[in-house]
């Protein structure tokens, strides 16, 4: 959404772990890490194992592509690299704030469109549509619909990001936000005519990140969040009291999400599944 209207949900959060992470912890992406290689999972290396996902990432760009559109291209990092492969890249972002720290890093004639994707009205077509770990905040058959629009014959929806698999419904898990049902989208894929040329599952490489920003967010999140609830019910009890009056349903969800239960890897790769699905469009 523009800078002139109302913020999502979904654009705040990003927004906010886009400056968190920046500031207290050396974070320039908005994607989880990738522990490979006995690479020790710990926050001190969590900005090397978000640059082991790119290398990851852009090492399966397949070949003999010109264009690219880059679907939530958060900070722009990602979009950075491909233009440096000698890509030429366009980036999409729902977010003002994220949209011009893309345009701040971008050589010129990359174009930012700067609204939801599912909006994006644009004549241009590209060879490869590509989100990372954005996928899982389009509207599932609407978003299909739109990479097939928007790509060349011949072209590529290359998506990594997290699925949610069918027993975090059957048994009602532990929050561990993020995904489509992948029985779903599977099915979508199918529908919308696109041959599904790669399917890695990386699970494993990718679930420790949970347990690390988990920590994170207990020891930094938690205390933050409570200090700043206790000194608005000490300085500004009527302020406190409207909160609790309209947002207490938002707070206690955000308690219970965030810094609840503490979560672990072995949740994340018990209800989830972090693929990288490479469809072709024929």
């Amino acid at each position: 959404m523009s800078k002139y209207g109302k913020k999502s949900s979904k654009e705040l959060g990003l927004e906010v772990a886009a400056l968190g992470g920046r500031h207290f912890f050396n974070i320039d992406h908005l994607h989880y890490g990738y522990w490979a290689n006995g690479l020790e999972a710990n926050m001190a290396n969590f900005p090397l194992a978000q640059e082991k996902y790119t290398d990851f990432l852009l090492g399966h760009i397949p070949a003999d592509l010109k264009t690219i559109l880059d679907v939530g291209c958060g900070t722009g990092k990602n979009a950075k690299r491909l233009t440096e492969m000698g890509y030429k890249v366009d980036c999409v972002s729902p977010s003002h704030y994220l949209a011009e720290r893309t345009r701040e890093i971008l050589w010129e004639g990359n174009e930012v469109f700067e609204c939801e994707y599912e909006q994006l009205e644009t004549t241009k077509r590209y060879d490869c549509v590509f989100f990372s770990e954005s996928f899982q905040y389009v509207h599932l058959v609407k978003g299909i619909e739109q990479s097939v629009n928007l790509l060349n014959e011949g072209g590529y929806l290359l998506i990594c990001d997290v699925f949610r698999l069918a027993r975090v419904d059957k048994e009602g898990g532990k929050v561990i936000g993020g995904g489509h049902r992948l029985e779903k989208f599977l099915e979508n894929i199918k529908k919308a005519g696109l041959e599904k040329v790669v399917d890695e599952d990386i699970t494993a490489e990718t679930a420790p990140t949970i347990e690390i920003l988990d920590e994170a967010m207990f020891r930094v999140g938690r205390p933050a969040l409570e200090a700043s609830l206790e000194f608005l019910h000490d300085r500004h009890p009527w302020i406190m009291g409207i909160l609790n009056w309209k947002y207490r349903k938002k707070l206690d969800k955000f308690r219970e999400k965030y810094i609840g239960d503490r979560r672990t890897s072995d949740d994340f790769k018990k209800y989830k599944t972090y693929r990288l699905f490479i469809c072709k469009k024929i």
